[in-house]
C-alpha cells in the first residue's frame, strides 16, 4: 500500500497569494482578498504561538534531563 501523500502546512503568504478563477456571477474579489488576509493575519498568530511553545517544551524536557541527573547522582553519591 502505497503511502497517503502528505500535504505541506499552508504559509501565510501562500493564503495572502491565493487567486482564484473569476466567473460572471463570482463572489466580491475583494470581499475575499480581505478574509484571506485575515486568515493568513490569523495563521501568522497561529504558526508563531506553535513554534513559541515547541521551543519552551524543549527547554522543558532539557530542564527535566538535567534534573533527573542530577538526581541520579546524588543518589549514587550517599
Amino acid at each position: 500500500m502505497a503511502a497517503a501523500h502528505q500535504r505541506q502546512p499552508l504559509r501565510p503568504w501562500q493564503i495572502r497569494e491565493r487567486c482564484f478563477n473569476v466567473r460572471r456571477r463570482g463572489l466580491d474579489p475583494v470581499e475575499i482578498r480581505t478574509f484571506l488576509h485575515r486568515v493568513a493575519d490569523e495563521l501568522t498568530v497561529a504558526q508563531t504561538a506553535l513554534l513559541a511553545v515547541q521551543e519552551e517544551n524543549v527547554r522543558i524536557k532539557n530542564a527535566l534531563r538535567a534534573w533527573q541527573s542530577a538526581q541520579s547522582a546524588s543518589h549514587r553519591c550517599r
